[in-house]
């Protein structure tokens, strides 16, 4: 149910005057992405002694808050992350970020059904067009969705975002009550690091499962985007995307005539995503480009909207996988390190739709204050969240193979992640496995 009432005509006003308007107990929400507002926040850190227990929701920060850095004690000033970035996790390990855990596409319904009414928004906006809406630039996201539950709504407009196509992508200004004049910064870029030999390794291997037509999604990371990078070199044609997030790998493909959209069964020849995060080149890309189709997260990330189209390729990161296939993509133990995302959903969408394939992808190892250690392990560490279960997960992918997981049993499991484990866990893993049963002896009923 939407609180939205029509509003007085909205009213130009300062930074200032707009934090004035905070009272203390109040839940604001700064949206997600590109769409966190910075001069509102800067203003608002200013107030902090005169302000307690005010409660934020936002999502994926991309510039420092001021309302944390100036409180770093959190005696005034609380945040609620629904995905960190790297400055969430910062926050959060020094106690001053709460991790809130979502399935991304599934938002919009929290905010409709689970969660309070929203004091006050605050969406960081390009100006306002020809018909009167505030575009959310490459973040559709839930941000419909707050507007209605909000009691009151503030646009902070700026000249840094590109404008971007889609549909329900911005707000109309009947429904917004003030208008803050932002600092037109550019939008802050997300750094595409080159890929690494185990990247690379990785990417050859998942390039080559993806045929014609194929429509994608891809995670956020060096190595699904090394994905990306084979496919320039493949002779894979006629490519889709439908995806949450819209990567720097994605575009590099439709600037190379890989991704034509052409045959996908929604949004047929449009790049349909939720958000983008990139260089100034990728966002020059997205500005007014008539290719493009921004969605809300419900429109690209439910699995039965997944579903619809053919061939769907999920390419998704994790952290540790084990031995019976359960990947833990967002902690660290304890310490959440980044969120669920839409992993989950795209994983079940894309082995629904018809020839549709799930890939997770790990390098074999990592280090830990200097020592070696295996992503693959007889059990998860303890603390770390599950985000994608052994009965969803598909294929498997390391520097050292692939496997399919979908129809095999435990023992099968075990012995197909161990094929791909770096060589020198290879034996310790099994031993494990032989210890705890997960692979009896006599094991000749097995067809790995």
């Amino acid at each position: 149910m939407s609180l939205r009432q029509a509003p007085q005509a909205a009213q130009t006003i300062s930074a200032a005057q707009a934090a004035a308007l905070v009272k203390s107990g109040m839940w604001i929400d700064y949206g997600a992405t590109l769409c966190q507002p910075d001069v509102f926040d800067q203003a608002l850190a200013l107030r902090k002694e005169e302000l307690q227990d005010v409660k934020f929701r936002s999502c994926i920060t991309m510039r420092p808050r001021a309302v944390l850095d100036q409180d770093p004690e959190g005696k005034h000033f609380h945040l609620f992350s629904m995905h960190f970035s790297g400055y969430d996790r910062k926050m959060h390990d020094a106690g001053r970020v709460h991790y809130l855990p979502v399935n991304l596409g599934e938002i919009p319904d929290y905010y409709q059904r689970f969660i309070p009414p929203v004091d006050i928004v605050v969406l960081k906006t390009c100006r306002m067009d020809e018909n009167g809406y505030f575009n959310f630039s490459a973040a559709n996201l839930w941000h419909r969705d707050i507007i209605e539950r909000a009691r009151v709504v503030m646009v902070e407009i700026t000249d840094g975002l590109p404008y971007v196509f889609g549909v329900n992508n911005g707000v109309h200004i009947s429904e917004v009550d003030y208008i803050i004049e932002g600092d037109n910064q550019p939008a802050p870029v997300l750094p595409n690091p080159p890929a690494s030999e185990v990247d690379i390794a990785v990417g050859k291997l998942i390039a080559a499962e993806i045929e014609d037509g194929s429509c994608l999604q891809i995670g956020i990371g060096g190595m699904p985007n090394a994905v990306c990078e084979q496919l320039l070199h493949s002779n894979a044609k006629d490519l889709g995307v439908h995806s949450e997030m819209l990567t720097e790998g994605m575009m590099a493909l439709y600037h190379a005539g890989k991704i034509t959209n052409a045959r996908k069964q929604l949004h047929t020849g449009k790049m349909a995503f939720s958000f983008g995060l990139g260089s100034q080149a990728y966002y020059d890309s997205l500005h007014r480009n008539p290719d493009m189709a921004c969605l809300p997260v419900a429109d690209t990330n439910l699995p039965h909207v997944i579903m619809r189209n053919h061939r769907v390729v999920a390419i998704n990161n994790t952290t540790q996988m084990d031995l019976q296939g359960q990947a833990a993509s967002e902690s660290d133990g304890f310490r959440h390190i980044s969120g669920t995302g839409g992993q989950l959903q795209f994983v079940r969408g894309a082995y629904a739709s018809e020839g549709g394939k799930s890939f997770m992808c790990l390098s074999s190892t990592f280090e830990k204050r200097s020592e070696r250690k295996s992503r693959i392990a007889l059990s998860l560490t303890p603390g770390n969240m599950v985000t994608t279960p052994r009965t969803d997960m598909m294929y498997v992918v390391t520097e050292y193979g692939i496997v399919n997981l979908k129809g095999k049993s435990v023992p099968e499991r075990a012995l197909a992640l161990i094929s791909i484990a770096h060589p020198d866990f290879r034996e310790s893993l099994m031993r494990e496995a032989y210890a705890h049963r997960l692979i009896p002896h006599g094991v000749s009923f097995i067809r790995h």
